[in-house]
């Protein structure tokens, strides 16, 4: 199982645009065969995705798809900087 955790940080005039795009997303990546869970948290103008993999194949292949491509895109004004994108490994 692969973990990955991503943090968008908003810009404030775009918080409920950002977070809409967020949804539609999560919506979409839910439905991947591989996607084990796809979480979205948030604070403030913060916005944590807990990502959860069957696999290296099944991460590739979400990596790949339009409108994980399209919300990168969509997004790259509206956050006050680069999204962060870490993969984790459970250690406890």
């Amino acid at each position: 199982m692969i973990s990955i955790t991503a943090i968008l940080k908003s810009k404030p005039e775009h918080l409920i645009e950002v977070q809409n795009l967020l949804t539609h997303l999560v919506s979409e990546t839910r439905k991947e065969a591989a996607c084990i869970r796809y979480d979205l948290h948030t604070s403030e103008n913060i916005f944590i995705l807990w990502e959860e993999w069957k696999d290296q194949v099944g991460l590739d292949l979400h990596n790949s798809q339009s409108y994980l491509q399209d919300f990168i895109k969509k997004t790259e004004t509206l956050v006050s900087s680069p999204i962060q994108v870490y993969k984790t490994a459970q250690i406890l």
